[in-house]
């Protein structure tokens, strides 16, 4: 048998050798498209990370400073609002969901459950009908509705007594352990 060789013209062959070269610079394009497109994701990925970093300090810095402004519907006095700024920033690093399982401490000022049980006592005391309950110390204006009633009731006027008595409890100036506390809202209170 004989096999009849094919031969191609050399336009033919030209044809061809441009439909190899264009197949291959096709791609090539789409690879390097494809390396951009990864590019791109990247990139994309960490301007996303940046802008949710970003997002989650401006929400923390209008979270401060709205609750800054509510101290004032407390009638809670300026040096006092330096003073409890200091205090949560010692408690809780101005944090709301703040929990020491340990000790049982919740919120911005790491309330205990004797702490609402004393503030009780005491709107108890003045005739007062309204009652804190434990989930209270989860929400800052009602932590520091407590913290407002428990300083006035015995009767706290000095930073460092209210700072000391507050960790302390009322006899928390007789307390040598309440000095350290005093330091850290002292280095608070002077930043």
């Amino acid at each position: 048998m004989n096999k009849k060789e094919k031969t191609y013209t050399y336009d033919q062959v030209a044809g061809i050798l441009m439909a190899i070269s264009l197949a291959m610079l096709w791609l090539a394009s789409t690879i390097n498209m494809e390396r951009q497109i990864e590019r791109l994701e990247h990139k994309l990925e960490h301007t996303t990370d940046s802008l949710n970093t970003t997002i989650d300090s401006l929400i923390h810095e209008i979270d401060t400073l709205v609750w800054k402004t509510e101290i004032w519907d407390y009638n809670i006095s300026n040096n006092t609002t330096h003073l409890l700024s200091a205090l949560i920033m010692v408690e809780s690093s101005n944090y709301d969901s703040a929990y020491n399982a340990r000790e049982d401490a919740v919120g911005c000022l790491q309330i205990r459950r004797t702490m609402v049980d004393d503030v009780n006592r005491i709107l108890r005391r003045q005739g007062n009908t309204y009652r804190y309950t434990y989930d209270d110390r989860w929400l800052r204006n009602k932590s520091i509705e407590m913290f407002d009633i428990y300083c006035k009731h015995y009767g706290l006027t000095t930073a460092e007594e209210i700072a000391r008595c507050w960790n302390g409890g009322p006899r928390g100036m007789q307390n040598d352990m309440t000095a350290n506390y005093w330091k850290k809202v002292q280095k608070n209170l002077d930043s």
